[in-house]
C-alpha cells in the first residue's frame, strides 16, 4: 500500500483561549484532489497553514511522506509543500522580482524563458515581466503569486480560497492551470466557500467547529 502523503493524527491547535482545531485525524493520499469546506471560522485555513508549516500544532502529529513534519528543514519542506494565500503576497518592485525568487532560493540562475512561459500559462503577457507590482489588478497579483509557487513543481499545492474575489474568466484560467498540475501528479488541497467548486469536488472534507464533519473518501 502506498504511503499517504500526509498522515495527520490527533491534531489540535489552540490560539490563546480559543480551541481552533480539536482531534483532527486524516490520511491524504498522494495525488489526491481534496476540497476542504465548512463555515467561516471553523478551522479550515488553520488546518491548511499547519500543513504548510506556517503554524505549529498545539498537539498531535503531522507526517509528510512518512516522516514527522518537524524533522524537515522548513525551506526544504516548503519547496515541496507550496502554500497560496487568499490575499496574494508579492514583494520587491516588479513581477520579475517575484519570479526570480524561486530560482534564488535554489541557487539557480534565473530562467527568463521559463518565467515567460509561466506568465503565458495564466494568460499574462510577456511585457508584464517588468511591470511594477503596484500596477497589477487583484486577479493579476493572484496569477503571478500562483505561477511563482509553481515555477518548480511541488509535491503538494495548498490553496487557501485563492479564487475568492476573482472574476469568472480569471477563475477559469486559474482552475485550468491547477488542473494541469493535478494531471501531472501534484496533490492539491483547496479550501473554498465557492459552491460550484464544492459541487465539483473529487473528494470533499468538511470541517465544522474544529472537527472533521465528513471525512475524506477512501
Amino acid at each position: 500500500m502506498t504511503e499517504p502523503i500526509f498522515d495527520v493524527q490527533g491534531l489540535r491547535y489552540r490560539n490563546g483561549k480559543n480551541q481552533i482545531l480539536q482531534d483532527i485525524t486524516v490520511q491524504i493520499e498522494q495525488g489526491a484532489n481534496l476540497t476542504i469546506a465548512g463555515p467561516s471560522g471553523s478551522g479550515k485555513s488553520t488546518f491548511l497553514r499547519i500543513l504548510a508549516t506556517l503554524l505549529t500544532p498545539t498537539a498531535g502529529v503531522v507526517k509528510f511522506n512518512g516522516k514527522k513534519q518537524s524533522t524537515y528543514p522548513k525551506p526544504v519542506y516548503r519547496q515541496q509543500v507550496s502554500y497560496c494565500f487568499q490575499q496574494p503576497t508579492l514583494f520587491g518592485e516588479t513581477v520579475r522580482d517575484n519570479l526570480k525568487f524561486p530560482f534564488e532560493i535554489r541557487n539557480q540562475t534565473f530562467d527568463e524563458t521559463k518565467a515567460l512561459a509561466a506568465l503565458d500559462s495564466v494568460e499574462l503577457k510577456a511585457e508584464m515581466l517588468d511591470q511594477p507590482i503596484i500596477e497589477l489588478s487583484g486577479g493579476e497579483k493572484q496569477r503571478v503569486a500562483l505561477v511563482r509557487n509553481l515555477l518548480f513543481k511541488p509535491q503538494v499545492l495548498l490553496l487557501d480560497e485563492i479564487s475568492a474575489g476573482l472574476d469568472v474568466d480569471t477563475k477559469g484560467v486559474v482552475h485550468r492551470l491547477i488542473q494541469s498540475y493535478r494531471e501531472s501528479g501534484v496533490t492539491v488541497l483547496s479550501v473554498t466557500h465557492d459552491e460550484s467548486e464544492i459541487a465539483a469536488a473529487d473528494d470533499l472534507m468538511r470541517i465544522r467547529d474544529g472537527k472533521i464533519e465528513v471525512p475524506a473518501h477512501e
